[in-house]
């Protein structure tokens, strides 16, 4: 059976660093699961690992499609596949990190995605009603007829919410009912990171002024420039949707950096959320190390012992 480590949690929580670290202990290869993170032009909103940390480990699922593409949560699961094998092969240990919960959970479970075309009329049908309602209706909705799926996708992911409602009004059936997994698919070795919520809520804004500071209004004006706006799904990333409407002048500076804040909030309480029903997750409270050295000695002793037993 193939071997698989993760370490998963909210964001802001410190996951990348820690995780390069594990993977110099254990002699990993990191592979990015995070949904925005695969899109080139997009760092500093991303939180991208810098190019010197992927000098020093080496790093999947990062840069490799244009924002314009419409990349799935079933090509990804697809790509990481064959990266978890490789990586396997080669002898060393594949290391999921990030924190987007339907992309870990289609790759740990192995989710077979419903393989349905979809209708037109339906998918425009949605659309419009989105665009004279808005989204929050469609959302709604969603958690009335499908509330398992509701749960695991973002209030603000327009493409899935319609994608669920599209495939429910064509079959009569919940999204999530067609996506059955297989939970013993890989040796699994999976590590979560927390800490208190106030403390939490405190880095994050630290680290939406420092996105600020380091031109995260410049990297989405360029994005803009190339003619990539709120229609494109890389766009709906936390972040670039404030900022574009902050350009379009909707939001004043203040608020456009209040907002950000607190939407990234309400998305770490929802990754923990998510993530504390996985059972197979072993926590560790950053808190509790006098250092991130000492996390990462500690996580590398777990994961070897799970994937590696004496």
């Amino acid at each position: 059976m193939l071997k698989l480590a993760a370490i998963v949690g909210p964001t802001a929580i410190g996951k990348t660093e820690v995780s390069i670290m594990v993977a110099e202990k254990i002699g990993g290869e990191i592979i990015s699961c995070d949904s925005m993170q695969i899109y080139k032009g997009m760092d500093i909103g991303t939180a991208k690992v810098g190019k010197e940390e992927r000098l020093r480990i080496k790093h999947h699922m990062i840069d490799i499609v244009d924002p314009g593409v419409n990349y799935s949560v079933a090509d990804y699961q697809r790509e990481v596949k064959k990266i978890i094998a490789d990586i396997n092969k080669n002898g060393k240990i594949p290391i999921l990190v990030g924190g987007t919960g339907l992309y870990y959970q289609a790759v740990v479970d192995d989710y077979h995605f419903l393989p349905m075309h979809s209708r037109q009329e339906v998918r425009r049908k949605w659309e419009d009603l989105i665009e004279k309602r808005g989204l929050a209706f469609a959302y709604e909705y969603l958690r009335v007829v499908d509330p398992d799926y509701s749960k695991i996708i973002s209030p603000n992911d327009k493409k899935r919410i319609i994608r669920a409602l599209e495939v429910f009004e064509i079959t009569g059936k919940p999204f999530s009912k067609f996506q059955t997994r297989d939970i013993s698919c890989y040796n699994l070795a999976v590590v979560g990171l927390y800490m208190e919520r106030n403390e939490l809520y405190k880095r994050i804004n630290y680290r939406v002024e420092e996105m600020i500071k380091k031109g995260l209004i410049d990297e989405v004006y360029e994005l803009w420039k190339k003619g990539y706006d709120l229609t494109f799904n890389s766009m709906q990333g936390l972040g670039y949707k404030q900022v574009l409407y902050y350009l379009e002048g909707f939001l004043t500076k203040e608020e456009l950096i209040n907002e950000i804040k607190r939407e990234t909030r309400h998305y770490a309480k929802r990754q923990w959320t998510w993530f504390k029903k996985d059972k197979r997750i072993s926590w560790f409270n950053v808190s509790e190390f006098i250092s991130k050295e000492e996390l990462a000695k500690k996580i590398s002793n777990y994961i070897e012992g799970q994937l590696c037993p004496v």
